[in-house]
């Protein structure tokens, strides 16, 4: 149950502390006094989203903590799962900070942790029927979720749903394949003929920079002819002039004489005859050169288309010789499963057949215990309905089953009603008042809610269009959930309101050019003028209180 509730800077809420006990409580208040604050806060808590125009005007943040405490067996055993026990181990403490800038923090026994995990603690902690459960009623679209909730269909789904995707996943693969088999067969065609091009080529790594320096020597044959001649004739000389090789003989056959004369010539002819014998080598190498000097015509050419070619590929398959032949290795790859698309068809129809076998036999399960829920959630409402001035009512819960395959397998639901006497039974979008379907939505609530482990239900405005006799009944049902289940009631109704264990308001004033909302707990005396005001409006008269009075005295809320 949920012990302590505390709200600060949410919207008109600047600080409040909220206990609360076991049994009813209702909570009333004039209209926009921040009554739908209260439960947008306990939205936040478990985890729902939030608004950052939430936090009040001018704060940096807002935040909202919860204590809960007699914790079901269930949440206990997923609390410690997630590692999330705290020091008292029947307790829960659950804090969320939302921030101006629409961030949000949580913390659940002072751990952080996602609003996602809050999310998974919630189905243990409240169930809050807001006003758009009952548009969501007249959806036959959710019809099935209800029959499927009460008849406990959750572990049936979990294994229907991985095998109906994999069954349109398995279908979707298979009308590709059947679908493009001509755009298949072109593919294959140009993946071929990209491979057998490729392959032609005969690729070699870095072959282009080796043939780019092959043309570059080409390209410049005459300039190294021309320099090798030169060289040639500086070294060696002709017929008419010498070269430098002859000069550094006579150089140094000159100085090597003067050794015959002193000693201290020896360093000079041996430097004379080193420059002489370099010049020797040099000449040589040039000569070589120029005798291996290999211009043929025919291997320029070669170098030149070979050149184009791999420029062409590299135009049409990658901008390197690495990258060529890695789209060849990607195409050989998607050639072999385009080549064998039939046997892969085949392999695909087998599965497909298998598990379309294995998804109608649970599609048959569930419908089976649809068929079983439905007559006995239809009995268990009308029961209901006959506690809550509705006694005349006849309920159907159709279940229409048909040959193929759904998201719930092969089902389609629809609650039907009839209201009065005579009356054939007729969706409920077609014959429910306002007042019918608040009464309608509280049966199914208490119904499906009986047997689930959540703590505390929140009824917010339950009592939309109904009045009178019909609002006492409603107030005695909550009464009795109550006694089962920790329940708050938002309520607009005194008869109603007379009803609650405990009784909270909610007011609104401003200070300062500012609004504020307070949630303050009534006593007997409070309760009455509360009541009152109900019944009457703000001018609350004798006679409003003492019918405040009787209301409290017959719901037996006499302290």
């Amino acid at each position: 149950m949920l012990q302590l509730l505390h709200i600060e800077n949410i919207a008109v809420i600047e600080r409040a502390d909220i206990e609360l006990e076991g049994g009813l409580t209702v909570l009333s208040g004039e209209t926009g006094a921040g009554k739908s604050i209260v439960i947008d806060s306990i939205g936040a808590i478990l985890g729902r989203r939030v608004s950052r125009d939430l936090v009040r005007s001018g704060a940096k943040k807002g935040f909202v903590s919860a204590v809960f405490t007699e914790l079901p067996p269930a949440l206990c055993q997923l609390v410690n799962e997630l590692d999330l026990a705290g020091d008292e181990g029947d307790t829960l403490h659950i804090q969320r900070q939302l921030t101006a800038d629409g961030k949000s923090s949580c913390r659940v026994n002072m751990k952080p942790v996602s609003a996602s995990t809050l999310r998974l603690l919630a189905p243990y902690l409240i169930d809050i029927h807001g006003q758009n459960d009952g548009q969501k009623l007249l959806d036959e679209a959710h019809h099935i979720d209800y029959l499927d909730g009460y008849a406990g269909n959750a572990a049936l789904l979990e294994r229907y749903r991985p095998n109906y995707q994999a069954l349109l996943a398995l279908r979707r693969e298979i009308h590709a394949l059947e679908t493009g088999e001509q755009e298949r067969l072109q593919r294959i065609d140009m993946l071929s003929f990209h491979k057998d091009e490729i392959e032609q080529a005969a690729l070699k790594p870095d072959e282009d920079e080796t043939l780019a320096q092959r043309k570059a020597y080409f390209d410049h044959a005459g300039k190294i002819a021309g320099a090798l001649e030169r060289a040639r004739l500086a070294l060696s000389g002709d017929d008419e002039v010498g070269g430098a090789c002859a000069m550094l003989d006579e150089v140094s056959a000159a100085i090597s004489a003067l050794r015959e004369v002193s000693d201290a010539f020896d360093g000079m002819a041996e430097q004379a005859e080193e420059v002489r014998l370099l010049a020797a080598d040099l000449r040589d190498s040039v000569a070589a050169q120029s005798g291996n000097l290999d211009f043929s015509s025919a291997e320029r050419e070669y170098v030149e288309q070979r050149l184009d070619e791999i420029y062409r590929l590299k135009q049409k398959y990658g901008g390197t010789i690495p990258e060529i032949l890695a789209y060849r290795d990607r195409i050989e790859a998607e050639l072999d499963a385009l080549q064998n698309a039939d046997d892969r068809r085949e392999e695909l129809r087998g599965q497909y057949r298998e598990m379309l076998r294995q998804t109608k036999n649970i599609a048959a399960e569930l419908t089976e215990a649809r068929r079983t829920a439905a007559k006995k959630l239809e009995q268990e409402i009308v029961r209901e309905l006959s506690e809550l001035d509705m006694d005349k009512v006849r309920m159907r819960i159709a279940v229409h089953t048909g040959t193929k395959l759904s998201a719930h397998g092969f089902d389609t639901v629809t609650f039907e009603i009839s209201v009065n006497p005579g009356e054939p039974e007729k969706p409920l979008s077609r014959v429910a008042s306002g007042g019918e379907l608040s009464r309608i939505m509280l049966a199914l609530k208490n119904v499906l809610t009986a047997g689930e482990d959540v703590g505390m239900l929140i009824f917010d405005e339950i009592d939309t269009g109904v009045s009178g006799h019909a609002a006492q009944q409603i107030g005695r049902k909550l009464s009795a959930i109550a006694r089962k289940k920790q329940t708050l009631c938002v309520t607009h109704l005194p008869q109603i309101a007379a009803m609650g264990d405990h009784h909270l308001r909610i007011s609104k004033s401003v200070r300062d050019g500012r609004s504020f909302t307070d949630v303050s707990p009534m006593d007997r005396a409070h309760r009455i003028d509360e009541i009152a005001r109900l019944l009457s409006g703000e001018e609350i008269s004798d006679a409003a209180r003492k019918n405040a009075e009787d209301l409290l005295d017959a719901a037996g809320q006499g302290a």
